[in-house]
């Protein structure tokens, strides 16, 4: 009864941010939301070790920039998953810097295939290397099934203050459609939207599997901006190492 009242509810945030999502141009979040579209799943015991790259070409700057990102993660229970992150940038001709660290942690609210929809919620808390600027982060996380089709959908609510940053609440929306082909290969396409960025291309991940409590995830994608704030082309590249 519980869950149903939890997937009842978030039934009803989602058909609001559908319907005003498109509508919130004044309050998108500023700077790139290209990054990892998540799924709300979460297994008890797993552990992980993630690593992405996020690399912009062409950026309204005329200065590429590659993003890293570095995180160890585990199950608390079989509904939360917490993971730390240390994040570091390099621009162009420049050395690889720190520039923040992370803290998030996954809710997984419904069981898979219990409903219409699977339903997850993500929390994030990010601070500045040497800077009092902060960044909050809550989201609703969503997967619909049709046989071989699978459609996520991640809608934020930021929150950022500190010393040289403005404060302010923002949204984003993360959309991602996949071709289940194969475990070890399934193509799709993303698409994100915030203040300053206007995105969509052509993913392509999988699994490659090393005993029954051992995989590792992997994901890249060439992300194609579509307006004149968002780098031309952002090359996305996740890799994860999930086992037991």
């Amino acid at each position: 009864m519980k869950n149903k009242t939890v997937a009842l509810i978030s039934g009803h945030i989602l058909s609001v941010l559908i319907i005003f999502v498109p509508i919130l141009d004044n309050c998108y979040a500023d700077g790139s939301s290209i990054d990892k579209v998540y799924l709300p799943y979460v297994q008890a015991l797993e552990k992980e070790l993630e690593y992405r790259v996020l690399n912009e070409v062409d950026t309204p700057s005329d200065m590429s920039a590659t993003k890293h990102k570095l995180g160890y993660g585990m199950a608390v229970n079989e509904r939360w998953f917490a993971e730390l992150y240390v994040i570091g940038e390099e621009l162009e001709d420049q050395s690889l810097d720190l520039e923040a660290y992370e803290i998030e942690a996954k809710w997984q609210l419904t069981e898979q295939g219990e409903f219409a929809y699977d339903w997850g919620g993500l929390f994030e808390l990010e601070k500045y290397h040497d800077k009092e600027n902060w960044e909050a982060k809550a989201g609703l996380l969503a997967v619909k099934d049709w046989q071989t089709i699978s459609a996520i959908a991640n809608f934020y609510f930021i929150r950022e203050w500190g010393d040289d940053i403005q404060n302010e609440i923002e949204t984003s929306v993360s959309l991602q459609a996949r071709y289940r082909f194969k475990p070890v290969f399934e193509p799709g396409i993303e698409y994100f939207k915030g203040e300053d960025t206007h995105a969509v291309g052509p993913v392509f991940m999988g699994e490659l599997r090393s005993g029954a409590q051992q995989k590792l995830l992997w994901q890249f994608g060439i992300i194609f901006g579509l307006n004149d704030t968002t780098a031309d082309k952002t090359l996305k590249l996740i890799l994860e190492y999930e086992f037991l």
